[in-house]
């Protein structure tokens, strides 16, 4: 099928970014929206727009019912759901197949089988993947938790079997907490995935995170386009992203290329989707797989000099792959930077209406924003505003590219990331590519933040 008209079932820079691609393909858009986001880029773009419901994210952008009415309304012949709200939701990719809708993403069945963190890991075994030890599923009560605690050793990390972004996620370092830390854990889950499930795996020290983005077609035809390292974070909440990984030696890259197109292969994916790993001396370690476009695809769409939302619409159409492995070769490097609207010393929220707004250009500087002079950040949705992303012959070309575009990049009237990104360009760890999942936390602990 060749599609007229998308509906975009999501808000900000990544309802804005599949319009553009849409857009360079021919395809008419159709945004939906709040009523706090009638006057947001993404609605003013758009060739069609429909309201689909009240500022609450869980009466609009997650209101599945509204959504599929709004694809009838317009005659919108499939459903783009970026990031996010109901992207990794199997009811809506089942919903919207039901209604003769094309959901732009893998099946049903995959999304359902990923989305639920014990069951990705058994398949993961199953498809040749090492895991991080731990327990094989939900654990049922607490001396099932302590018995595997004491077998892999403290410290564990208790993890919710749903969701992600660091809810529902304790670590515990000493037997006499864990109960007290699967409760919280527990009741976290619940409250933000509707599941209170939680399983237990070993708690790795400093490991660095890195994930592999693959794209597969109905075709059993499975592309890996390279990696990249996520390992910046706060509250386990990615802050800055590079492709590729600066540490991986050339045959350690193949060599899990090779691992993850044959995974995909044997499960039969179709779409766009990451598998991320934990790495740790030497040692890759499977942790989840996220079965839609990531907020970091920019870096890999620079290295690589392609478009993956075209890519992705593409193979949604029935289409099979147009290159092969052998056709991809990344040059250069890239980096990303998430411009949240946050205090930049405390990180609390910093939402408010946008005065001043100039964003940086010149060679290999692009920006994926939805904002603009007068426009007006809400409080009810996430925090990310704008990505940076710069692109360089070299990794040290490409921090001297982001530390001059982040000086020329001017949002006043909120607080935001940047002046934090500005001092890691000069972080001698950062600038040497010497950091894991606990590096920032660490740096910002000394630093007083």
């Amino acid at each position: 099928m060749v599609f007229e008209k998308v509906l975009i079932a999501n808000r900000g820079e990544i309802a804005v970014r599949i319009q553009r691609a849409c857009k360079e393909m021919g395809i008419k858009t159709v945004a939906v929206h709040s009523v706090i986001d009638r006057d947001a880029m993404h609605v003013r773009l758009a060739d069609e727009s429909v309201c689909i419901g009240p500022a609450s994210s869980n009466f609009s952008y997650m209101n599945m019912g509204a959504i599929i009415s709004a694809c009838e309304l317009t005659g919108a012949q499939a459903v783009h759901p970026g990031f996010g709200f109901l992207s990794e939701n199997a009811n809506f990719a089942q919903a919207i197949q039901e209604h003769g809708i094309t959901f732009i993403g893998p099946s049903p069945e995959h999304i359902r089988v990923m989305g639920d963190k014990v069951e990705a890991k058994k398949t993961a075994l199953a498809l040749g993947l090492r895991t991080v030890p731990g327990s094989e599923g939900e654990i049922s009560n607490i001396e099932e938790a302590q018995s595997i605690s004491h077998k892999i050793g403290y410290p564990v990390l208790i993890k919710a079997t749903s969701g992600g972004g660091g809810r529902g996620m304790r670590v515990c370092y000493h037997p006499c907490e864990l109960k007290e830390l699967i409760e919280n854990a527990s009741t976290e889950a619940q409250a933000c995935f509707g599941h209170s499930g939680v399983y237990i795996e070993k708690f790795l020290a400093n490991p660095r995170h890195i994930e592999f983005q693959i794209l597969g077609d109905n075709f059993r035809n499975v592309l890996c386009l390279g990696e990249r390292d996520c390992s910046v974070q706060r509250r386990h909440q990615k802050i800055w992203e590079e492709a590729l990984c600066p540490v991986l030696s050339t045959d350690q890259r193949q060599e899990m290329y090779t691992k993850v197109i044959h995974a995909m292969k044997q499960f039969g994916y179709q779409g766009l989707g990451t598998l991320e790993f934990l790495y740790e001396n030497g040692q890759f370690y499977f942790i989840e797989m996220n079965t839609r476009v990531q907020v970091e695809h920019p870096i890999t769409e620079m290295i690589y000099g392609l478009d993956l939302i075209r890519l992705q619409l593409h193979v949604a159409q029935g289409l099979p792959l147009p290159y092969t492995q052998d056709d991809l070769r990344p040059f250069g490097h890239a980096i990303e930077c998430r411009i949240n609207a946050e205090d930049p010393e405390n990180f609390c929220p910093s939402p408010g209406k946008i005065g001043a707004y100039a964003a940086p250009g010149g060679p290999f500087v692009r920006i994926d924003s939805a904002l603009f002079s007068g426009y007006t950040v809400p409080s009810n949705y996430d925090s990310l505003i704008a990505k940076l992303v710069v692109w360089g012959i070299t990794r040290e070309e490409c921090i001297s590219r982001l530390r001059r575009a982040l000086n020329e990049y001017v949002i006043s009237g909120i607080n935001t990331l940047i002046p934090l990104h500005l001092r890691l360009c000069d972080e001698p760890d950062i600038q040497c590519g010497k950091y894991h999942i606990k590096w920032l936390e660490d740096y910002l602990k000394d630093k007083g933040s």
